[in-house]
């Protein structure tokens, strides 16, 4: 597999966001899916629906979500939606609630190294094209939460959050995440989950990630801690194991005093592992050519 490209600004601003999907060259046909992350009620990192606007209209997107498999505001569709609009979310977009109403929809994962399906909200069915624009941070469950991560947990539904987050052992339609698999496990199975979207989209799909508000603690997390380095940029691809792969290098080759608080985060739940398992399974490849636009 030849170099992936992996283009890099470091602005940060919703105009930019357009300008780093324009330099990737492609058109996304039909109806466009725009994967972001709404923020869980209380958290201050994420990215707010004003920033995310111009990105979303260019490509006359629809925002999409599905709930949580854990205890907060979106763990439920009334909850959730009531909070999405807290948030301001349906004040600018059409909003898709993708796992709303059942059944699921189940994606094949043929080659996977632990999963053998994925089950995502039925309503990805609607969608010809999909963008995953993704606000960069750390995560307490997998290190890291970057592009990987919204393709897999992201689009997954409630019960196929349990899945990936219990290693395949949580398949009871009614359960709530109990338990956690191995930090490699969960690696292996949310590059599984991503797999199956990526090829269900089969090269309708297109990755924006902003390196900002850099908390070792994901926007799912009502109480996070604050930042803990300056913000980085702002980073696009085709490729998303390139794409997570250079936002991570970014992070080690920084000079900020607060690098080694995240990489803490991220080797302690061995992060990096799902951007390995990911390369192995073909979709994608850590090889890159990180091409700076400033």
């Amino acid at each position: 597999m030849e170099k992936a490209k992996v283009y890099f600004t470091k602005k940060i601003a919703p105009e930019t966001v357009v300008d780093m999907f324009k330099v990737l060259g492609v058109d996304l046909p039909g109806k466009v899916a725009v994967k972001v992350h709404s923020g869980e009620a209380g958290n201050q990192n994420y990215l707010h629906p004003e920033f995310m606007r111009p990105m979303v209209e260019y490509v006359k997107g629809t925002m999409v979500e599905c709930n949580t498999a854990y205890g907060g505001e979106r763990n439920a569709t009334d909850k959730h939606r009531r909070l999405l609009a807290d948030h301001g979310w349906v004040k600018y977009f059409d909003v898709d609630l993708l796992d709303a109403e059942g059944p699921d929809m189940v994606l094949p994962v043929p080659n996977g190294k632990v999963l053998r399906e994925n089950l995502v909200g039925k309503d990805l069915a609607n969608y010809d094209s999909m963008l995953v624009l993704s606000h960069f941070k750390g995560h307490l469950a997998g290190g890291y939460g970057g592009a990987l991560k919204q393709l897999s947990i992201g689009c997954a539904s409630t019960v196929g959050k349990c899945l990936i987050h219990s290693g395949g052992l949580e398949t009871d339609q009614n359960v709530v995440w109990s338990r956690m698999a191995p930090d490699e496990v969960f690696g292996d199975c949310m590059a599984d989950a991503a797999a199956s979207v990526v090829e269900y989209f089969k090269g309708k799909i297109a990755y924006v990630s902003m390196m900002c508000n850099l908390s070792v603690d994901c926007d799912c997390c009502a109480v996070a801690e604050d930042p803990c380095m300056a913000d980085i940029g702002t980073l696009s691809s085709l490729d998303p194991v390139a794409l997570d792969r250079a936002c991570l290098d970014l992070i080690y080759q920084s000079k900020d005093p607060g690098r080694d608080h995240f990489i803490q985060r991220v080797e302690s739940l061995h992060g990096a592992h799902t951007i390995d398992a990911a390369a192995a399974l073909g979709f994608g490849t850590k090889d890159y050519e990180l091409i700076c636009l400033d």
